[in-house]
């Protein structure tokens, strides 16, 4: 590897670092002044350069990030100690159906689940894993709603198409658990229920 080479892949590693964030590889290249087209060889050298260390090159929603090595999960976690983030799993019931049946309104979502789901979409759009991607042209003009890059980052995925068949999750009977994020980004089980759902179906106002 060239010295300009080397250079950029430290450059990659110091960007990604400090974004906190999945970066897109439009955004890396217009930071480093190189063609998009080698971002991704560029990973791919950081990669290599991490090999045997504690972090790791990963893509996610659509972009580029570093993450800590699932080997050394107990040490971060023993380090870090944070309260979980949790879904019940009534919101990630709602989550799912907006995930494979996106764009979708809130009444859609109370029809499918056969609840008001009021407060589970509250929660959703709190926690940033969905998002309103405009209005239905429909009486009342509702809502759309579909899932953000947060989404994709929590559940590990890169794009939508990542997400498995609906064929695979219903015959699987759906989610048994819901998700906690832990210190790590990785999903363990919890089993609260503090939305407090109703248990008939309303309009959405």
């Amino acid at each position: 590897m060239n010295p300009e080479a080397r250079h950029l892949v430290a450059a990659l590693e110091a960007l990604l670092f400090a974004a906190g964030e999945p970066l897109p590889a439009a955004r890396i290249a217009a930071i480093l002044g190189c063609p998009e087209g080698e971002v991704a060889q560029l990973a791919e050298a950081l990669e290599a350069t991490l090999a045997e260390r504690g972090l790791q090159v990963v893509k996610l929603a659509g972009g580029y990030g570093l993450a800590t090595r699932s080997e050394y999960a107990d040490y971060v976690e023993a380090l870090v100690e944070p309260e979980p983030q949790s879904l019940s799993v009534q919101a990630l019931e709602a989550l799912a159906i907006i995930a494979y049946r996106q764009p979708i309104t809130r009444p859609e979502v109370d029809e499918l689940r056969g609840v008001n789901s009021a407060g589970v979409i509250t929660t959703l759009l709190e926690k940033n894993l969905i998002r309103i991607a405009g209005r239905k042209s429909a009486p009342g003009r509702p809502f759309l709603l579909e899932t953000s890059e947060q989404f994709l980052s929590l559940f590990g995925l890169n794009e939508l198409s990542d997400l498995p068949l609906i064929e695979q999750f219903e015959a699987a009977g759906g989610p048994a658990v819901q998700p906690t994020l832990n210190a790590t980004g990785a999903l363990a089980d919890e089993t609260a229920n503090p939305e407090g759902e109703e248990s008939s179906t309303r309009s959405a106002d």
